[in-house]
């Protein structure tokens, strides 16, 4: 599944129908990297990661994602999704039309493309990734773009991303929810509607 929707973006790129296209890439937590989407972990349960995909397609979005190896360095992961993000810019692909979004690790990984490609039309949302440690055990993060930031305020592992805003020089425009689902780390392994749909919406620019 997962070499298919690489095969997809390649046709895709070579087409001028990109230029009409909004595109998301897609970075998935920490938990598939160690084990399969069939597994479930012991406190969130599966990751719904096909069932995001979907939600993400069925909105009219064209999805770009994989599942990335066993511990994956975000910052050189980061490398092949720049490499990507250029290379549609370069067949036509308006910025503003790009999306990342990531969950836990892919978060990270997410905040480290906006950091090194600073673009203030790109679009990242950053799905229960950020803590107020990082502002100085990642100093070298500094965000740009058009920033949506959701979070869950159960989750003991990740909060607001509003700090990492404010020392960041790059941010077009900044919005952020907290959900109160009661899941912890755990609402960003469940497709739900409470963050996939502001994730869409800021897909579509629909920054409001």
């Amino acid at each position: 599944m997962m070499k298919i929707i690489l095969v997809t973006l390649i046709l895709m790129s070579s087409s001028p129908i990109i230029k009409a296209q909004k595109i998301v890439f897609f970075l998935h937590n920490a938990f598939l990297e160690h084990f399969t989407i069939e597994d479930v972990h012991p406190e969130y349960g599966k990751c719904e990661y096909k069932q995001i995909l979907a939600a993400f397609k069925n909105s009219g979005l064209t999805v770009i994602s994989e599942i990335r190896p066993k511990n994956t360095n975000p910052k050189q992961y980061s490398k092949k999704i720049i490499h990507q993000i250029d290379s549609l810019i370069a067949r036509g692909a308006k910025a503003s039309d790009i999306t990342v979004v990531g969950t836990s690790r892919g978060g990270y990984i997410a905040q480290y493309v906006s950091t090194s490609l600073k673009n203030k039309d790109i679009n990242y949302v950053l799905i229960g990734c950020c803590s107020d440690e990082d502002i100085t055990d990642i100093p070298e993060i500094s965000l740009s773009g058009n920033i949506l930031s959701i979070y869950e305020k159960s989750d003991l592992m990740a909060q607001s991303c509003s700090k990492l805003k404010e020392k960041s020089k790059g941010v077009s425009r900044f919005k952020e929810i907290e959900l109160t689902s009661g899941l912890k780390h755990g609402f960003l392994f469940k497709a739900l509607d409470a963050w996939l749909a502001p994730s869409i919406r800021w897909a579509k620019q629909e920054y409001k």
